[in-house]
């Protein structure tokens, strides 16, 4: 029965002090906003307004409905204005889900002048999405995941953002630190640190070990790459991670890249989102500003995108 018009006649009303000056602005005729409240009287069984000569005064109900009036009508206005955004691709929160521990690093580069270029759009980053990520996208949890290891189903599209090298992370003090490269057997005597995640997802294990028939000494497992490298930097293991994430640590703790094997292990992070959502303009704004090659710290060696020596990869540092 109460419709959006009532409650802006209502408030027009108000506002210009008769139904005359309220029709005018409302681009009504007088008669017919008159009949539109009188039907809403008589559909709820009471008065809105009583009229006292040519004033018109509103009763304990049309107090009431200007009440819900005032509170309401801005509500829906912004809402309103919402959709139109959302319609066109200016508003929304983009939710990344994360299935690449060492990448947040990265995430934050991207995101920084992402926010400046959509000041409308905000970020949440679901890191609990971890190596779950592709159910999290399918069932509209997340809208973009970001990934090594992109599974294709049918409505998932998946797109390569930057190419990387996987390298084996040692003390500078430790007897691989001058290698050229590292070999699997010299890795049987030594403490492997990873994330915790499924052998057969990690590269230093379905890449490099396994295929050689070789297993490290221990696998300890520890969640933050902080802990990660403060652990190698004291000479309590080693680990495998991104060229450029240990590049940005190495100016400030004593760690070291070894590449793996002669050639080293090349690795992409792709972003994912569901097909039907590609074309949305602030989700191919931020798939575009990740492909874009990221400003180097002046210690650290981020993604360009580029190949170097043949390996897909940032930036390659020389091991020694």
């Amino acid at each position: 029965m109460l419709e959006r018009a009532h409650l802006v006649i209502v408030r027009e009303v108000e506002r210009q002090g008769s139904l005359t000056a309220a029709a005018r602005v409302l681009c009504l005729t007088q008669s017919a906003l008159s009949h539109t409240m009188k039907k809403l009287e008589q559909s709820l069984g009471t008065d809105i307004w009583l009229r006292e000569g040519r004033n018109l005064r509103l009763t304990q109900a049309g107090h009431y409905l200007l009440e819900v009036a005032t509170r309401l009508l801005p509500q829906l206005d912004r809402a309103e204005d919402r959709l139109r955004q959302f319609a066109h691709g200016e508003r929304g929160t983009l939710r990344i889900g994360m299935e690449c521990h060492p990448c947040y690093q990265w995430l934050l580069k991207v995101v920084s002048p992402y926010l400046l270029q959509w000041p409308d759009i905000d970020v949440d980053v679901k890191q609990k999405f971890q190596f779950g990520g592709i159910g999290a996208l399918f069932g509209n949890e997340i809208d973009l995941l970001v990934t090594p290891d992109p599974l294709y189903k049918p409505g998932l599209h998946f797109e390569p953002v930057f190419d990387y090298e996987q390298v084996l992370v040692v003390n500078r003090r430790h007897a691989l630190a001058r290698a050229a490269h590292v070999e699997p057997v010299q890795l049987a005597g030594e403490v492997l640190i990873t994330y915790p995640v499924e052998i057969n997802r990690l590269d230093i294990y379905n890449q490099f070990l396994m295929p050689a028939g070789i297993s490290p000494r221990r696998h300890k497992v520890i969640e933050t790459t902080d802990i990660m490298l403060q652990m190698v930097a004291c000479g309590r293991g080693v680990a495998a991670l991104p060229r450029w994430l240990v590049q940005e640590y190495s100016g400030k703790m004593e760690v070291q890249p070894v590449r793996l094997g002669p050639r080293g292990i090349s690795k992409q992070i792709f972003l994912g989102v569901r097909e039907t959502e590609v074309d949305i303009p602030y989700l191919r704004a931020f798939i575009e500003l990740a492909r874009q090659p990221l400003p180097l710290d002046s210690k650290a060696g981020f993604p360009d995108h580029g190949k170097q020596d043949g390996i897909a990869g940032p930036l390659i540092y020389p091991d020694s």
